[in-house]
């Protein structure tokens, strides 16, 4: 009897003990979750997530459009620092300005650190998109498209094309009282592009071709919103309708194509892009579960941004920044002209090499890309938690790795606002 009671007596005594230390260790738990969160929040960069949903993004779109595309940028530079967080295009962002911190996330690609951009962006591309790619794919693709761009054929060829193209412009311009340089460029680089990627040439084809890529493009930054109306909407029924040009193409390429092996293998990089991942899909083991045609013509779309945008834009600058500075404009076609007086006596044609070889040129086109800045920023998603120089990233959050306010800074160029060639030769001096 008094052992039921003692027993009784400690379950009694014991039971809110025991309560009362699994009331504190979960109290602890809390305490000690708390403070992990107390510190990831303080090693997160500083900064200001904007509005709901839509953060800071329309602040950062307006400023692209401004004669100081970087001023987004300068101004939570000079606020938070070099380094801070934001909220883009549906996402929480951290922005790097940092050229250590830049390079120790771009070397570390499909590592800690895999491709990551806006919804937008990769609503528009596709899962199966060479940026989206990662591992052996990402790197057998783009082994093969590296080997066709760079080979000497292909050199050889848009060597040709080039020439010819703007022999032709120029005679159009001669009986022109104005000349719109961004849309002749923008006609000019279109029309050579889409003959290297899929041999399409003049015609209705391309232009009908050029109308969907030009609604296509807009969306490529904007709101993330799939409703009809919209900008996304109406770029991802563009880019239907452009992949089913491209799929017509690639089936008629099929339908001629011998299934002769010897022949399909006649030559080492391919006439196009387009025979390029032809030969390369049929390796493809790991490339999703998309179909061989859809792959090559979302990739073929994708490889045509700089020839709509990007490269237009850099020649359109380097004729203003030119225009502007007189000296560099007689530095440049000295030079030009000197390559042409040898070529002329020689009877030999021009050569990539040629080009290759005009050390002013090469700077002037160095220094037009670090002023236009066609890679603004390259996005990249953490893996893991993440810490830099003192800064932590969150797993799952993305990194914006900005080029701009590299290139706009002064303590990496003197006078970074001014268009100024020779800059370039003290540069190689010191490398």
């Amino acid at each position: 009897m008094m052992g039921g009671w003692r027993a009784a007596m400690g379950l009694i005594i014991i039971a809110p003990l025991l309560l009362l230390l699994r009331r504190l260790s979960k109290l602890n738990e809390k305490k000690t979750k708390y403070k992990n969160m107390e510190d990831i929040k303080s090693r997160v960069p500083d900064g200001c997530s904007g509005w709901p949903f839509i953060g800071e993004t329309l602040e950062f779109i307006a400023s692209s459009y401004t004669s100081k595309p970087v001023s987004f940028m300068l101004k939570r530079k000079s606020l938070y620092g070099k380094v801070f967080r934001t909220h883009l295009l549906g996402k929480p962002v951290i922005v790097s300005t940092d050229p250590e911190i830049n390079k120790v996330v771009l070397q570390n690609h499909g590592n800690i650190f895999i491709p990551s951009y806006p919804k937008s962006i990769t609503e528009l591309f596709g899962e199966s998109s060479i940026l989206r790619m990662n591992g052996a794919l990402h790197k057998r693709v783009h082994a093969s498209i590296g080997r066709f761009l760079k080979s000497p054929e292909l050199k050889a060829q848009i060597t040709r094309d080039i020439e010819n193209s703007v022999k032709m412009s120029l005679e159009k311009w001669k009986d022109s009282n104005l000349v719109y340089i961004q849309d002749q460029t923008n006609q000019l680089t279109f029309e050579i592009l889409v003959k290297v990627l899929m041999s399409l040439g003049p015609g209705e084809e391309m232009e009908l071709f050029k109308k969907e890529y030009k609604e296509f493009i807009k969306g490529l930054i904007c709101l993330p919103i799939k409703l009809p109306g919209t900008q996304l909407y109406k770029s991802l029924k563009a880019k239907e309708r452009l992949q089913k040009m491209i799929r017509k193409i690639i089936t008629e390429r099929l339908s001629n194509k011998t299934h002769d092996t010897n022949n399909l293998s006649a030559t080492i990089y391919g006439s196009d892009a387009i025979d390029v991942l032809l030969r390369d899909i049929d390796d493809r083991s790991e490339a999703d579960q998309c179909q061989p045609l859809d792959f090559i013509a979302g990739n073929i779309i994708e490889m045509m941004v700089p020839g709509e945008d990007s490269v237009p834009m850099v020649m359109t600058l380097a004729v203003k920044y030119l225009s502007d500075n007189p000296v560099a404009l007689k530095h440049l076609v000295d030079e030009n002209m000197e390559l042409m007086s040898r070529k002329a006596n020689s009877g030999n044609s021009y050569a990539w090499t040629d080009y290759m070889s005009l050390t002013f040129t090469q700077n002037v086109i160095s220094e037009t890309l670090r002023m236009a800045n066609i890679i603004n920023a390259i996005w990249r998603q953490a893996t893991e938690d993440v810490e830099i120089k003192g800064y932590l990233i969150p797993k799952g959050w993305c990194v914006l790795a900005s080029l701009t306010s590299i290139h706009m800074d002064e303590q990496n160029y003197e006078n970074p606002y001014d268009f100024d060639p020779w800059r370039w030769e003290v540069r190689k001096c010191m490398l």
